[in-house]
């Protein structure tokens, strides 16, 4: 494990900005995690001179997905807000996210790649969102995923938590291109599709096509984070599935309500 759980760097004469998850082989998205891609995003949305960005990820996988630690009751309401905030700043980025996947993409790191447009990935690439599995919800991927791949799709996804490959996802439409190298995919995508554009024109336009999408992502995703706290997470089932998972075990379920205090 690295020190530094993001690394990032501009490169094309500072038109693209590189952020590369550094933390193999789970690049676990965790709270140090989170901020490390905030700050970076943040630190260069005026700059005038940026068109791109692209996200991708050492190591075998791109993100096993969040920390499950973090999702225990005494974290999960700070780490759902760090997630979401960091969702809304990538929808609400003045350029294009381009995500780059191979190997597991589950979790928060397909939330983060939905959060992304487009998704390129590897072949090798399985993408999926787990956590019903362990008796939680993904709050992002309930509201990205509808957008993206419609409605009885998403509940595919979100109700199995199975994972699907490269070519059942391109399918879908969650991934854009099945690439052998998903880097230098994304990369000739940005060089193909928006290097040479008016940097002004592409911000107005980026933010004139998403306007209604990220509305809508919005609202819908503060209605999410209410229920995975005041509801969710007041039954007894996902404290259960997520220390049996922690524990290396089976869980049991209740299927009730959590004793009021």
């Amino acid at each position: 494990m690295t020190d530094t759980p993001l690394k990032t760097w501009l490169e094309r004469d500072q038109q693209i900005l590189r952020l590369q998850l550094a933390r193999p082989k789970a690049n676990i998205i965790d709270a140090e995690m989170i901020d490390a891609l905030s700050a970076s995003l943040a630190s260069h949305a005026a700059d005038d001179r940026l068109m791109a960005v692209v996200l991708d990820a050492e190591g075998p996988h791109f993100s096993f997905g969040a920390s499950v630690k973090e999702h225990l009751p005494d974290q999960c309401a700070a780490m759902l807000k760090k997630i979401n905030a960091l969702i809304m700043q990538m929808l609400e980025y003045p350029v294009p996210i381009v995500a780059a996947v191979q190997g597991q993409c589950l979790g928060g790191g397909l939330e983060l790649a939905c959060a992304a447009s487009p998704i390129i990935a590897a072949p090798d690439a399985m993408l999926g969102q787990p956590e019903i599995s362990l008796a939680v919800i993904a709050p992002a991927a309930s509201c990205l995923l509808p957008e993206r791949i419609g409605q009885a799709q998403a509940e595919m996804l979100l109700l199995s938590g199975k994972s699907i490959d490269a070519e059942r996802a391109k399918l879908i439409g969650l991934v854009d291109e099945v690439s052998e190298a998903p880097t230098e995919a994304a990369l000739a995508w940005i060089d193909e599709n928006i290097i040479g554009k008016s940097a002004s024109s592409l911000r107005i336009a980026l933010s004139a096509v998403r306007h209604d999408a990220v509305e809508r992502i919005r609202v819908r995703l503060d209605a999410v984070e209410k229920v995975y706290i005041d509801t969710l997470m007041q039954t007894k089932d996902p404290l259960e599935g997520l220390n049996a998972f922690l524990e290396k075990r089976d869980p049991v379920w209740e299927n009730t309500k959590a004793e009021a205090d």
